[in-house]
């Protein structure tokens, strides 16, 4: 995984930045991790060069799943995130904190970051899922007071500016 350019960002988007990067470089087994908005926008990647690739290609030349692109991941952990919090509400559940999908080539986590944001993790088959989720509670905690909706329009200005193919 690459670590996105953190250049002209503010010092709140640089630390958030480095919470992933350190989250894809301290947890063994993580494909791809994804932050994404409320509604449904991708705002953080541990791909940023696959997510141009993916914005701008055509469906012959997109990456693959979401072990290739974090926009595809992105769009399932927004997916899920509905989902869930559609059934806790019929159950009178509350709020959703985590979501895990295992399946037999890997897993999946989702985790609440703060107004609707969602941490998405998609792990290889041998990933340890309490490592994982240990971790990302640590993201959530450390990223939640921060995840400010003027940080959001940052982030996702950055993305939407990232040149092409631009995977450092």
């Amino acid at each position: 995984m690459t670590a996105p350019s953190t250049f002209g960002l503010s010092s709140e988007a640089r630390n958030l930045h480095w919470l992933l990067t350190n989250l894809v470089e301290e947890v063994p087994g993580l494909l791809s991790v994804a932050v994404v908005s409320s509604d449904g926008l991708l705002l953080l990647s541990s791909d940023p060069g696959r997510n141009a690739e993916a914005r701008a290609g055509t469906e012959a030349d997109r990456p693959t799943g979401p072990k290739g692109s974090a926009a595809d991941l992105a769009t399932i952990v927004s997916g899920i995130g509905s989902l869930t919090i559609g059934a806790a509400k019929l159950m009178d559940g509350g709020g959703v904190k985590q979501t895990m999908v295992a399946m037999d080539e890997g897993s999946l986590f989702v985790m609440s970051i703060s107004d609707g944001s969602l941490l998405g993790v998609h792990g290889s088959p041998d990933c340890d899922m309490s490592v994982v989720a240990y971790h990302m509670a640590l993201f959530v905690g450390r990223a939640g007071h921060v995840l400010t909706p003027e940080l959001r329009s940052e982030l996702r200005k950055s993305l939407e500016s990232e040149p092409m193919g631009s995977g450092r």
